[in-house]
């Protein structure tokens, strides 16, 4: 593994994976594609893409803390999914988990299929744990 690299498990301890749920480099972690599964491999919420959006950042709060973030700390997600039915209801999971905004950038992609059968979507997500912007990056601008 690069020496840049600190793998971060939420449980503290490497699993039978060859990934790790996330992995920091410098003051930002990059949070593996998750689904919503739980520690004895079943799935959460069959056929309700909704239900497993928020089971999802759950498990994402857990590596989060163990990274000492939170939620908040999210700049970045991609959904992959393999329906768009009901995709909209996860613009209220969001909602439930970043607040009033502002919201993290966001890509949604529509797969054929995910790994785990029955799983309706797979989140990763990019989180910032620095302690503040550099003074040049604090004030807007219209320059794009």
């Amino acid at each position: 593994m690069h020496p840049c690299l600190k793998p971060i498990f939420p449980n503290g301890k490497a699993g039978k994976s060859t990934f790790s749920p996330a992995v920091l480099v410098g003051e930002f972690l990059h949070i593996s594609g998750m689904t919503a599964v739980d520690e004895n491999r079943n799935l959460i919420g069959p056929g309700d893409i909704a239900v497993q959006a928020r089971y999802i950042y759950q498990k994402m709060a857990k590596v989060l803390a163990a990274a000492n973030g939170g939620l908040d700390c999210i700049v970045q997600t991609t959904d992959y999914v393999t329906t768009f039915d009901g995709y909209d209801k996860t613009a209220d999971v969001r909602k439930e988990v970043f607040g009033a905004g502002p919201f993290p950038a966001a890509t949604g992609v529509q797969v054929a299929g995910l790994v785990r059968p029955g799983a309706l979507i797979e989140i990763s997500a990019v989180a910032y744990l620095g302690r503040g912007l550099p003074k040049s990056d604090q004030t807007s601008s219209n320059a794009l």
